[in-house]
Order: structure tokens, then sequence, then C-alpha cells
């Protein structure tokens, strides 16, 4: 059948074929091309989301964050810009290490009384406190302790020095310089001995002081704060000067004295060298 044959001649037969093919496509939607052109476009956009969503994790996820909180604090602070608080926990510092300084006879007596009035105890005071102040500024938590102080009782610390001073008598010509010791019988004596070296060596080297080691009394190596802090604190006793010909040092330049014993004390704490042992001189 040609053309002729297939459209009719009857010109109502016409009108009823058009309104039947306008009725088949009227509210029928956008035709498949649109369909498809808004479907690729919506894929696109999707893809684009994706690879901007993975490549912000992997700037995220890097060495640095997967060892500490960085990348779980950038997801919180993303999770509160929605709207949502999170608390992140902060992590507390640790306390500094402690270092006990006794002051020699400080609550308890006067010490050595000189013919003026000047006491042992304030002159171990003045030099416990700025020795004081010296390791406090090194960054440790130092504590000063009085002569039968309560806390001494299992005094825990890295190290604890008592501070004393020697008489006020003239006895001779010799007797001036300092004297170290610790503890007759220590669970732990290497650690003992290594504190007394490191005060007598940087106490010498930087006072000029010479060392009194056979001076050393038994009042020393018995002194009562080492039966009484905890065995794990190693402890010594340290006589600065003779109150009588060191006088002037100790009392006119006492931050040399502190710086002394201070450094001492870091040279043990800190485990530094020490290259020699002081100068030792007999008393006659």
């Amino acid at each position: 059948m040609d053309e002729n044959e297939a459209l009719p001649n009857d010109p109502q037969k016409i009108r009823q074929s058009k309104v039947r093919v306008n009725d088949t496509t009227r509210g029928q939607p956008w035709p498949p091309a649109r369909r498809q052109q808004f479907s690729a476009l919506k894929a696109f956009q999707s893809v684009i989301s994706l690879a901007l969503l993975v490549a912000t994790l992997f700037t995220l996820w890097t060495p640095a964050n997967l060892f500490n909180n960085d990348l779980l604090d950038r997801m919180f602070q993303s999770v509160q810009a929605e709207g949502q608080a999170v608390a992140v926990p902060t992590s507390t510092p640790s306390p500094r290490p402690r270092i006990g300084l006794v002051a020699g006879h400080y609550g308890h007596d006067s010490g050595a009384v000189c013919a003026d009035g000047l006491t042992e105890q304030e002159v171990n005071l003045r030099i416990a406190t700025l020795t004081q102040q010296i390791l406090t500024e090194a960054g440790y938590d130092v504590e000063l302790l009085k002569e039968f102080d309560p806390r001494l009782t299992e005094y825990q610390a890295l190290a604890l020095v008592s501070i004393h001073n020697d008489s006020c008598e003239y006895i001779n010509d010799q007797a001036t310089g300092f004297k170290v010791a610790a503890a007759k019988s220590t669970l732990y004596p290497e650690k003992a001995a290594r504190l007394t070296a490191c005060l007598s060596q940087r106490y010498q080297a930087i006072t000029g002081l010479s060392f009194h080691y056979n001076t050393v009394t038994n009042d020393m190596t018995n002194y009562h704060a080492f039966n009484e802090i905890h065995a794990d604190t190693t402890a010594a006793i340290i006589e600065t000067g003779f109150l009588n010909l060191d006088r002037e040092i100790l009392t006119k330049n006492t931050e040399l004295i502190a710086q002394g014993v201070a450094s001492g004390i870091l040279c043990y704490v800190r485990n530094e060298d020490v290259p020699d042992l002081p100068a030792q001189v007999e008393s006659p």
C-alpha cells in the first residue's frame, strides 16, 4: 500500500487521526535524548563529589596523623561544623621531677654560732634557697625542707641533698674547704657514689674551694635523714665551707656557692660526665 492509500481521503477522518496523535503525546515526559543528558550531568557531579571526598581523606591520612590525634581532631571539627559539639580530651602534663633540699638546722636549732651572732642555720638557709631557685629554673620541682621535716619520712625524689657548714672557730690554716658524704649503708651504693662525685667535682670547679675528704665525720655518713627517706632516693650531705676562713665567700658570694651545689645535683640527675675527681686535701 502506497502513501495515498495509507492516508484517509475523508477530511473528518484526517482531523480525527491528528487528534489521536496529539492525545498520545500530551503530558508525556521530556524526550529520551534530554533525559539521557540530565542523567549524565548528575552522574558527573556525583563522580566529582566522590573524588573531592577521597582527596580530602588522603590529605588527612598522613603518617604524622596516623599516630596522633590530629586526624580525630579534624574529624571532630567537621562534626562540630554540622552543629554537634564534641568534647576532645586534652592530655595532662606529667609532673616535673622532684629534688629535695634540706637547709641544715632550719626549724630546729641555730647550728654553729659565730662570735658576732652569725648562725650556721641562716647561712645554710640562704644557700638552700638560692639553690632551689636555680634548680626550679632548670625545670625541676624543688622542695625546701627543714632539718627534721615530717615530709622526710619515706621521701621520694631524684635526689636529696642536705646543706650544712662547719665551725666558726679557728682550727688551723688548713681549715678551709668543703666536705661531701653519702649514707654509709645504702641499697644503691653506685648511685650514692655518683652523686657525691658530681657534687664534689662541680662544687670545687665553680667555687675553687678544696675538698677535705679526710675530715668527713660519722655524723655526716650516719646523717639522720638517710634512714628516714625512701630507699630509692639517692641522698648526700655537703658542708659548703668553714664559717671561719671561708666566711667571706659563704656570706658575700652566696650565689656562687649555690651555683656550685646546684651544678653538682644537675650533674647527677642529668647523668652528666664527671671528667675529673676533685683535688683532695688532707688536714694535719
